[in-house]
């Protein structure tokens, strides 16, 4: 049985493009769609006040919600087959004992009650870090949004949490039928001599020779594996978070990986997750490694 596609639904406008956005991965997938609506109202509004004055408003807002995503949903494609709950939980805690069910998560970039100067909401860059599952943060242009670059944008790290970033974003390619632009950025050290031969004569050509490697060897076996995904090797010298962003702009999806560690709980996000999911011009994927 297909694990469902999990999007949370709050109201809000950016949880609208996110269930829209998730409407058409679901029906690309062939995959069902799970709307979520979590809220502690009950621990907010009292049970007791609850039980002698009927549904308090935030169950009220809650039912009326998902009934209106739901609906939405529906008229966006009517194949896709959607199911609804509301947790009287956080948004939070609800998401991440969805994701243990879900082939991935889905958020907007920012919900009903999030502040407007934030770049991420709260609640989708904690889920984000801690999902056991992918994570999908939608955002970007109409463009973006509307799927019509062809082009997925794979950020390809040289630790071993940027396989499963790698099998993802090769199946959301062949899913549909666009490239994988898979990108190493590399630097020079700012502080690097050129003592060691192996950098006398042209230090940035080394460099830029050792990124080229490890894209080989990150991507040798699964583009073997996936003759179908045509796949674009790119190197670029700069900060990878800058690069990714930058040419983001052009991409209908950005992929990452985040990789658990020992002794931790959850997935460490390091800066270029950070930077992507608050900046990137179009919707990121977070996916993590399996331990």
């Amino acid at each position: 049985m297909e694990l469902p596609l999990v999007v949370g639904v709050d109201g809000s406008e950016s949880s609208l493009q996110a269930l829209d956005w998730s409407v058409d991965e679901a029906a690309r997938h062939g995959v069902p769609l799970r709307l979520v609506y979590a809220s502690k109202w009950e621990h907010y509004e009292g049970v007791a006040l609850a039980g002698s004055l009927g549904r308090p408003d935030e169950q009220v807002l809650a039912e009326n919600t998902v009934g209106s995503a739901a609906e939405r949903a529906g008229r966006r494609n009517a194949d896709v087959k959607v199911s609804a709950v509301v947790l009287t939980d956080d948004p939070v805690a609800g998401l991440l004992r969805e994701s243990r069910k879900a082939s991935a998560v889905v958020t907007g970039s920012r919900g009903r009650g999030e502040l407007r100067g934030l770049l991420l909401g709260s609640v989708g860059l904690t889920v984000a870090a801690r999902a056991h599952c992918p994570v999908i943060v939608v955002r970007g242009d109409k463009a973006a949004l509307g799927s019509t670059h062809a082009r997925i944008l794979l950020g390809v790290a040289d630790t071993a949490g940027g396989r499963a970033a790698v099998t993802f974003a090769l199946r959301e390619a062949e899913t549909r039928g666009c490239i994988v632009e898979a990108v190493r950025a590399w630097r020079r050290p700012a502080h690097e001599t050129t003592d060691h031969p192996m950098l006398a004569g042209d230090p940035a050509r080394y460099h830029k020779e050792r990124a080229v490697t490890l894209l080989d060897r990150v991507l040798g076996e699964f583009v073997r594996d996936n003759p179908a995904v045509q796949v674009h090797r790119t190197t670029v010298e700069g900060p990878a978070h800058k690069v990714l962003v930058q040419r983001s702009a052009a991409a209908d999806l950005l992929v990452v990986g985040a990789q658990r560690r020992q002794g931790h709980f959850g997935l460490q996000l390091g800066r270029v997750a950070h930077a992507v999911l608050h900046h990137a011009d179009c919707p990121v994927a977070v996916v993590p490694q399996p331990v």
